[in-house]
């Protein structure tokens, strides 16, 4: 049985500690700073506001309601 890329799960080493914009289903939006996630795509998120630039502070979101990442800092490839 061959292994995929996807079941060793996602690859975001270069985006810790970045400040990240994240879409979220239902066109919902966070910034945060990544400090963790999972294979499941589960984040961390610190110093997190979102699009009403309201302060959340640390928050976990799940995976599945993840759409699209944007990195709001420079990242090295």
């Amino acid at each position: 049985m061959a292994t995929s890329k996807f079941q060793k799960g996602p690859d975001l080493k270069r985006f810790m500690d970045k400040r990240l914009k994240v879409l979220l289903n239902g066109n919902r939006r966070l910034i945060g700073v990544l400090r963790g996630y999972d294979a499941f795509l589960n984040v961390v998120l610190e110093e997190t506001e979102n699009e009403s630039q309201e302060y959340l502070g640390q928050i976990v979101v799940r995976g599945n309601s993840i759409v699209q990442f944007e990195a709001l800092e420079r990242v090295q490839a």
